[in-house]
């Protein structure tokens, strides 16, 4: 009879032989900024997340830098939008000003720039819009100079999450003309039209005005497509990808990470944080056990980086583990 349990025994066992590891410096924290001032919005289907203005980030970017959180990603809520989402390409915009600050304040956190229009557009679209229709070539130029302007403000990585096809090609063009040749791209590159964003769109103020975005985001059961899409967003000039939404996503992360060889991000999104939440607040689950078993699902699946709201919890969980 094998003794599979002998290496079982004891915690210090456990840890011995563990084969799959979470460490903070994997972890990405997202942040919604909105423009203001002295703003601390609590997001009602985020417990724990909130809204900040600039001049309340601090209160959040001391957690992460004592985390030991590797960075932040960073959404930008403006003041006013319009039909082509000026606000996202803006020099001075609500996004450009909070890397700026970050950058000043904070110079060793690393900062990735979400790159799409939905927040900043009146009809909360990714692209521009024509009728009922939302164009695609017409977007890519403004997507280009909505990553130029935030790698101007200080952006360490560039992150087009539109799902317009060719606009990785069209944003690295557009980085290198500029001088931005060292600046990488993490592409959304597989990223579904999925169910599990609703809270997010509470926080960002990104609801479409009129149908949905199934015509541009991915859908959800195509597996073979999200590898097409990995492949040729890498090919257009991408460093690293994204599979978002992650947990019922995770046979598409396996997938992905035996063929490309490329770091690989997961984004444990809005909704399936809210749904731990709710269920730790009604006293129904163990909140740091699910979450921990999340994180470790992601790993095991091949992720090398993890976006996730439950960041800042889960460096504070990785310490007491650590004593």
């Amino acid at each position: 009879m094998k003794r599979f349990r002998r290496l079982r025994t004891t915690e210090t066992m456990r840890k011995l032989v563990r084969e799959t590891r979470v460490s903070a410096e994997e972890l990405i924290y997202p942040i919604f900024v909105i423009d203001g001032e002295n703003i601390k919005n609590p997001v009602a289907s985020m417990p724990g997340v909130y809204q900040y203005s600039i001049d309340r980030m601090d209160e959040v970017l001391g957690k992460v830098t004592d985390s030991g959180i590797s960075g932040v990603l960073i959404f930008g809520i403006p003041a006013e939008k319009d039909e082509v989402g000026s606000q996202a390409y803006h020099p001075d915009g609500i996004t450009q000003r909070a890397i700026r600050y970050i950058k000043e304040k904070y110079p060793e956190m690393l900062v990735i720039a979400d790159v799409c229009l939905c927040e900043y557009t009146s009809h909360g679209h990714c692209g521009l819009v024509h009728g009922c229709h939302i164009l695609n070539d017409e977007t890519l130029p403004l997507l280009s100079n909505m990553a130029v302007t935030l790698a101007q403000a200080g952006a360490d990585i560039i992150a087009p999450s539109d799902m317009m096809d060719g606009r990785v090609g069209a944003i690295r063009a557009g980085l290198d003309d500029a001088g931005f040749t060292n600046v990488p791209i993490m592409a959304y590159s597989a990223k579904f039209a999925s169910g599990y964003y609703g809270p997010f769109r509470d926080a960002a103020h990104s609801t479409p005005q009129f149908g949905d975005r199934r015509s541009y985001q991915m859908d959800p059961c195509n597996k073979k497509e999200a590898l097409r899409e990995i492949e040729d967003d890498l090919e257009e000039g991408a460093d690293m990808y994204i599979v978002k939404p992650v947990l019922a996503y995770l046979d598409v992360v396996e997938a992905a990470a035996q063929r490309f060889d490329v770091p690989l991000a997961v984004y444990n999104v809005s909704g399936e944080y809210a749904m731990v939440k709710a269920a730790a607040q009604m006293g129904w689950i163990d909140e740091k056990r699910i979450v921990m078993e999340n994180m470790i699902a992601m790993k095991r699946a091949g992720a090398t980086i993890i976006i996730t709201y439950h960041a800042l919890d889960v460096a504070a969980w990785l310490k007491e583990i650590s004593l």
